[in-house]
């Protein structure tokens, strides 16, 4: 490759759709990845129909769907007997794409990188030391092997990002009081196509079903909970699981049998100050993150990529002043939807892992309450923001009767329109 217009640094969800993006603009772009290969993770495996809409522009929905991806047509808020308490039916939104769709995290990149546009290479095992500047804005990236000069860089490396830090952004992280141990469970023959979070006294279980027969669960646990737990322990601790959320009995010979391949992922919410520098921009967990019970961090990480491609789109050109407007305006529309979003993420989440009162009567309070359960939906799916009022929010704790409760918005597609999931 020439010298790049575009550096972009992280080849995750959030790297590689920006590069997607920004090379469909006609735009050099070279993502650099310090891992030589993508480390296994349980993360990023269920995408909203907002998401699907941008990807399918790409050709990345085909390519996932080729490759067995699952759509699941209902996220579900269940009791701990499995009894639905709140269900949010994809089949109603006005969208082409009016489900979820889940598929492995690898599964994912390597879709995002069959699409990508012949002007983005993709470098891997290269580490970035430092920016370079110039008159005060960044004008590239320092590598192990030489400087890379850039007119725009994209930094995608993660909640913890060092080029955040570099380009003097920062962004407050909020750690939630839990933790959730992901298991993969495998050969499970009989599982509805939704994405299902259980309410309990013992805190979040959710899962999803995915390609090959099997099934994506997490369990929220204390933060030391399984450390130095043996076999033995395990299969105690597996049990209590079981016995505390009857509606998991279906999975229970897979759960115990897959207790040895677990990952205990921390869970954290954030979000920076500001998306933008002159001659850098933000995009996914380096500028943001959520609690994944809502499904909504790569969701929103691909919606960044989109945003920002729009704005440069706009401005024509990569000369720096027209350059650093159209970042302005990115960040100016992004983190106003990413704002309502992660308040939305934080009091789904809250609803589900805490005792709360006030949250089981909010969950309670959506599922019986037709219009704000679909308004809520569609800003989850990621279709565009539907504010809830301070009065929407006294209805869904029941502390007001809410006389529109049965009136659905006008957008709600009728249920004869659904479109099966597969």
């Amino acid at each position: 490759m020439s010298r790049p217009e575009v550096v972009v640094c992280g080849a995750g969800v959030a790297g590689l759709a920006a590069a997607c993006a920004l090379g469909r603009l006609g735009q050099r772009v070279l993502v650099l990845e310090k891992q030589s290969v993508p480390a296994p993770v349980a993360k990023g495996e269920v995408l909203q129909p907002g998401s699907l809409a941008i990807l399918d522009e790409w050709g990345v929905t085909e390519r996932l769907e080729a490759a067995g991806a699952m759509r699941l047509s209902r996220l579900v808020a269940r009791a701990s007997d499995g009894s639905p308490r709140m269900v949010l039916d994809y089949s109603r939104l006005p969208a082409a794409q009016s489900w979820l769709l889940a598929h492995d995290y690898q599964a994912i990149l390597d879709a995002l990188t069959d699409a990508l546009p012949a002007g983005v290479e993709v470098r891997r095992g290269v580490r970035v030391r430092e920016l370079l500047r110039s008159g005060g804005r960044v004008t590239g990236v320092r590598c192990d092997d030489g400087d890379i000069p850039a007119a725009l860089l994209v930094a995608a490396d993660g909640v913890s990002s060092r080029l955040r830090t570099a380009a003097g952004l920062s962004a407050e992280r909020r750690d939630y009081p839990h933790r959730l141990a992901a298991f993969e469970l495998h050969d499970v023959d009989e599982i509805e196509p939704d994405f299902s979070a259980y309410v309990g006294d013992g805190g979040l279980r959710l899962h999803y079903p995915l390609p090959g027969r099997r099934v994506r669960l997490y369990v929220q646990v204390a933060p030391d909970e399984l450390r130095g737990v043996g076999q033995d322990g395990l299969g105690a601790w597996a049990d209590r699981v079981l016995d505390g959320c009857a509606g998991l009995a279906p999975l229970a010979a897979s759960f115990r049998a897959g207790l040895a391949r677990r990952q205990v992922l921390p869970v954290s919410r954030s979000m920076a100050n500001t998306l933008v520098a002159p001659g850098i921009a933000l995009v996914g967990e380096s500028g943001h993150s959520v609690h994944p019970m809502a499904a909504q961090g790569m969701n929103s990480a691909i919606a960044d990529a989109h945003g920002l491609a729009t704005m440069v789109r706009q401005g024509g050109t990569l000369a720096a002043g027209v350059l650093d407007h159209a970042l302005r305006r990115y960040d100016e529309a992004r983190r106003a939807d990413l704002a309502h979003i992660g308040r939305t993420s934080h009091n789904a989440a809250r609803m589900i892992t805490t005792r709360s009162w006030v949250g089981r009567r909010a969950l309670s309070g959506t599922g019986a309450n037709d219009r704000i359960r679909h308004e809520v939906m569609h800003t989850m799916s990621g279709l565009g923001v539907r504010k809830l009022t301070p009065l929407d929010r006294l209805h869904q704790i029941g502390l007001v009767p809410d006389p529109r409760a049965t009136r659905l918005p006008s957008w709600v597609r009728p249920a004869e329109a659904r479109e099966p999931a597969r």
